[in-house]
This record gives structure tokens, sequence and C-alpha cells, in this order.
């Protein structure tokens, strides 16, 4: 009896803690403030093509772009996550600009770059020095079930960022 209760306990625990698969809120935290003190470097729709996201940096990250580098360490990328409007018919408004109309904001994903993670962070949930978090607009935790790292993994060439050349333009022009 105390052993079915035990583990009827630890499965309940289990079931609800809340999926990361590949990002981890514990180690990459959510900054508060980031609107106002990282730099907007773009606007862009996302590559599937059903979301509208905002790219910010920190003063590291840029800094460490314009010196031709790739990111130093405590560098840290936004990315706001926007649901675009739909017509009637549930087809995606895009305005003038092709980008997009924005409808609100889903999530944030943060993306921190650090040598000196803690060892409970596994490697496997990081993409290079990267760590991932998503969170809700709010700053709480958002569930995720994507794997940040698997699709960054490939990036290597391009310091592990999807919007790699984005930021670099930015710099450059900036």
């Amino acid at each position: 009896m105390k052993l079915g209760l035990g583990i009827s306990t630890l499965v309940g625990l289990t079931l609800s803690l809340p999926a990361f698969a590949g990002g981890n809120p514990d180690f990459v935290k959510f900054p508060e403030n980031y609107a106002e003190t990282f730099t907007l470097y773009a606007t862009a729709n996302r590559a599937n093509q059903t979301q509208l996201a905002k790219l910010y940096a920190n003063k590291t990250a840029v800094d460490s772009y314009k010196s031709g580098d790739a990111a130093a360490d405590g560098s840290v990328v936004i990315m706001e996550i926007y649901v675009p409007k739909k017509d009637a018919e549930g087809n995606i408004q895009s305005g003038e600009d092709g980008l997009f109309v924005i409808d609100k904001l889903g999530a944030v994903a943060v993306m921190e770059k650090r040598s000196d993670w803690d060892s409970a962070f596994e490697a496997a949930d990081r993409s290079g020095n990267w760590g991932f978090a998503l969170y809700e607009p709010d700053g709480q935790v958002k569930n995720n079930e994507l794997d940040c790292a698997q699709c960054h993994n490939p990036l290597q060439q391009q310091d592990n960022l999807f919007s790699f050349q984005k930021l670099v333009d930015y710099v450059k022009n900036h």
C-alpha cells in the first residue's frame, strides 16, 4: 500500500512538471524591461510563415558583432513572437510592406550565451553556448514543446542564430 502511494505521488509530481524541451527558464531568465534597454534590430515574418517576429539584442551582443566577433558571454537575444491578424477566411493579413499585421503578442523567446552554465543545465538542451527559454508576454514561463537546440545546432556558421545576418547587417549600418 505504501509503495503504491509513493509511486502515485511520484507520477503525479512528474506529470505536473512543465515541458521545456530544449529550453530552460531555470537558467535562461526573462530580462525585465528588455524593450527599453535592448536594441530592436529587425522585424520580419518568421520562416514558418504563420508568425511575425521582432528581434532584440542586448548591448553585449551588439558590441560583439560590431567588432566582428561571435557573440560574447552575456549576450542575450530576444524574439517577440506575434500572432498575425486573419481575414474572415482565415488568411493571414499582410501590410503594404509585406509584414504580417499584428494581432497580439503570443510569446517571448530568450537566448542567452554563456560559457559557464551550471552543470545541471544539460549541454543537449543548449546550442553551442546558447541557452533558451520561452515566456508568456507577461514574463511567466510558457510551456515549450519545441526542441530549440535541435533547430539551432545546424547554424554553427551563423553563431547558432537564425537572425545572425539581420543582426550583422544592423550593426554594420548603425
